[in-house]
């Protein structure tokens, strides 16, 4: 029987809290890539400092960090990335091994479960006006949800819970779908049919991680103010363009 995408299976009860199946893969996934981040790090900082000869380990983790932060960087419009690097690329990894761990047998992505997508969106939230206030202040951010003018006040503070929300279901919806069709055609043809829809989902899962990575990017730059092109209010009349060389004539001078 195909259990239903909007039920979690409890696993264990750690006294009055109840850890389901999802909550444990994802604490595992989390545990692994902490694991692998400090390892790698420490390999990494080895070869830099000559205590070991260079290797693939420092060149393969070098050049995910400055493609991370090249990515990061062209999506916020910043000179530096840095500051944003450890959040966002963290999100992008965790997600990257969420959204593929159903390939393996007996594992479902915790991602085609609202309660975790729930909670990355919820991180993206307080994310962001954690960087808009550190930005520009409590009331300087608070007194941006009031423009164009104070009318719109009730519509952009909506707004910033709506696109939480659509964050968090477009995540789970387009996993949950997947991973429910790869059940089904399990259960109605064997294991040997679904091969190409492990290999769609697969992309699926790829795909997903780095939208939701850039959805975060975006919402962040907005909330710090980048990219906006500031307005002169005191700019005058334009001043001719000096840029040919070419002298300017008189219009009171009268012609040959």
């Amino acid at each position: 029987m195909i259990e239903s995408p909007l039920t979690t299976r409890l696993l264990v009860e750690l006294g009055p809290v109840p850890v389901s199946r999802t909550a444990a893969v994802s604490f595992a996934i989390a545990g692994l890539l902490a694991v692998a981040g400090w390892l790698l790090g420490r390999r990494a900082r080895s070869e830099r400092q000559g205590e070991v000869g260079p290797g693939r380990v420092g060149t393969a983790v070098e050049y995910l960090l400055e493609t991370l932060e090249q990515q990061i960087r062209e999506i916020m419009r910043l000179d530096d990335a840095r500051p944003f690097l450890p959040l966002l690329g963290t999100l992008f990894l965790f997600l990257l091994c969420a959204n593929l761990v159903e390939l393996l047998p007996g594992l479902e992505a915790p991602t085609g479960h609202l309660e975790t997508t729930a909670a990355l969106a919820l991180l993206v939230f307080v994310a962001v006006h954690a960087y808009g206030i550190r930005a520009h202040g409590l009331a300087g951010y608070l007194a941006r949800f009031a423009r164009p003018f104070w009318l719109m006040l009730p519509l952009n503070v909506l707004a910033e819970f709506t696109r939480t929300l659509a964050l968090a279901v477009r995540l789970f919806g387009n996993m949950m779908s997947g991973g429910f069709m790869i059940a089904l055609a399990v259960a109605l043809a064997g294991f040997l049919v679904p091969v190409p829809l492990l290999a769609l989902e697969a992309l699926v899962g790829i795909i997903q991680a780095y939208i939701f990575t850039v959805l975060a990017a975006v919402f962040i730059g907005a909330a710090i103010g980048h990219g906006e092109a500031p307005v002169d209010d005191d700019a005058g009349e334009p001043e001719p363009d000096r840029g040919s060389g070419a002298p300017t004539r008189d219009p009171t001078e009268e012609g040959p």
